[in-house]
């Protein structure tokens, strides 16, 4: 029997037409003292993309994107998925070896850009180069704009094409691309629109970047489905509070290194605002320990806090819902929409309930795979379509998730597994710790051996026999870190996720 399938392809420009029509003059974005309405957004949109087609471009060449949080980003996107080109986005903090990597390794074909940021740019570029507020490369972007018309062109592309590569942070070895579908992330957004709020009459702030996956979903996701994203241009915990009073900001994503920030301002800086807008707010990227979530949940105690966990590979995995905050501490709950997962052992079985093993989820938010990378595709996927991001998780008889490390970080010491996380939990209700990460270093004897890196918050170096004493009691004799180090700040992703891998090199002797 041959089954005809109907209807149309999901498409992350759809949004924005959508709205377009439906509620041409509501405002899309707000920049400061910027604003576009959802006709505007289509208009720029279209313009950009039929600019993009007139300069030789096809379906599925790639687009790169160097750009800040600013009120063109979701323009931008919409324009190269009008066009039927697939973006890349890069991290303006980057590098210009690692840009040069990506934009060689994605074979760009074409550059938008921040103007301002030229001086990250490696020697060898694409031909087309359309740079934002600045002459001095390529072609200057509202002039490139104004020399089309805002005609959508409808380039048709399958839901299943990628809509972007965007890239690791490379963590262990050169960034790897993950080919993200128009399918994978339509869904995402009305899931997201359905979980934390978003959608028309709806504002949110986009706090985190969105040339980063996470950024991208939550902040590109309240215009596509029909809500206000205002943007911030780089995070600062006072702004932040300033902007919610003063858009009346229903909903925000922030990773837990926000919420650090927003506590050392002190009680008073969040109850001396008006932030009874604020219903909710969705945390991920990194654990929230849990006595941070308990500050959080006493700031905001008419806001529902959410705890998610996900990854680019995968998308949104599971969530804790605010009715489980604080009576799951460690938790990141329960499967999310339309996701399936298990938990296995090193040679494939079903773990037992409350037992540790590596966690692999299944969903339509899944990534088509990596660019140009067959192996490492294959390593993290199943026959049956399962991926695994290398995390260590549990799962009780209820179905809560908790995250018990990645699997590259574990330690091994003395032949014994030791998950950094643990110990870190433990560190992070020390009075003066501000922020700690756990790695393990090699050892001649143990194989590996416990290493505390700490953050205070006042800036005082914390003895390493304070830091045991601390920890001596709670945990088994040999998971008490051997040594430790206190450093400024930690090295963090643009996702917010430490970077143990730098610090394992820093502290390896």
């Amino acid at each position: 029997m041959t089954i005809q399938t109907g209807g149309d392809q999901l498409n992350i420009a759809n949004g924005i037409r959508e709205f377009a029509r439906a509620t041409p003059r509501a405002i899309a974005v707000i920049d400061r003292d910027r604003t576009l309405t959802f006709g505007e957004l289509f208009d720029r949109a279209a313009r950009l993309a039929q600019g993009l087609i007139a300069s030789g471009l096809t379906p599925g060449e790639r687009v790169a994107v160097l750009l800040g949080n600013r009120l063109e980003f979701p323009e931008i996107a919409a324009g190269i998925a009008m066009a039927g080109l697939c973006m890349v986005p890069l991290n303006p903090r980057q590098a210009s070896l690692e840009i040069a990597y990506i934009l060689e390794h994605s074979e760009v074909k074409a550059l938008v850009m921040d103007g301002a940021l030229a001086s990250a740019l490696p020697p060898v570029l694409p031909s087309v180069i359309l740079s934002i507020g600045a002459e001095s490369v390529g072609r200057d972007y509202e002039e490139f704009l104004a020399d089309f018309e805002a005609i959508d062109p409808k380039i048709a592309v399958h839901e299943q094409e990628p809509f972007c590569v965007t890239y690791t942070s490379g963590t262990t070895g050169k960034p790897k691309g993950v080919l993200i579908s128009h399918r994978s992330r339509v869904l995402l957004f009305y899931g997201t629109a359905l979980e934390w709020g978003l959608g028309p009459g709806k504002r949110t702030i986009a706090v985190a970047p969105l040339y980063h996956g996470a950024g991208f979903s939550f902040g590109y996701g309240a215009c596509f489905t029909g809500g206000t994203l205002v943007v911030q241009h780089k995070f600062d915990a006072a702004e932040t509070l300033e902007m919610v009073e003063k858009h009346r900001i229903q909903s925000m994503f922030l990773v837990p290194t926000h919420a650090q920030m927003m506590r050392a301002l002190g009680d008073e800086a969040i109850t001396s605002k008006d932030l009874s807008s604020l219903h909710t707010l969705y945390f991920n990227a990194a654990a929230l320990p849990i006595n941070l979530k308990e500050w959080v949940c006493r700031m905001f105690p008419n806001t529902g806090i959410h705890e998610l966990y996900g990854s680019t590979e995968a998308g949104n995995v599971a969530n804790l819902r605010p009715e489980h905050a604080l009576e799951r501490p460690g938790s990141v709950g329960q499967p999310w929409f339309m996701t399936q997962l298990r938990i296995v052992r090193e040679d494939g079985t079903p773990v037992a309930p409350g037992e540790p093993g590596e966690l692999f989820s299944k969903s339509p938010f899944l990534m088509n795979g990596y660019l140009k990378d067959e192996a490492a595709t294959a390593e993290c996927t199943t026959d049956d379509g399962f991926l695994t991001c290398g995390d260590i998780a549990t799962m009780d008889e209820e179905g809560f998730i908790s995250i018990i490390d990645r699997k590259k970080d574990m330690i091994i010491s003395g032949g014994v597994n030791i998950y950094p996380r643990e110990i870190e939990e433990i560190l992070a209700t020390h009075p003066n710790i501000a922020e700690v990460a756990v790695i393990g270093v090699p050892d001649e004897t143990w194989g590996e051996t416990v290493v505390a890196i700490v953050v205070t918050r006042d800036g005082t170096e914390l003895s390493h026999a304070d830091i045991e004493a601390h920890v001596r009691g709670k945990v088994a004799g040999y998971k008490v870190p051997k040594a430790s180090h206190n450093i400024a700040t930690l090295p963090r992703n643009a996702g917010g996720k430490v970077l143990k891998r730098e610090l394992r090199n820093t502290f390896t002797s």
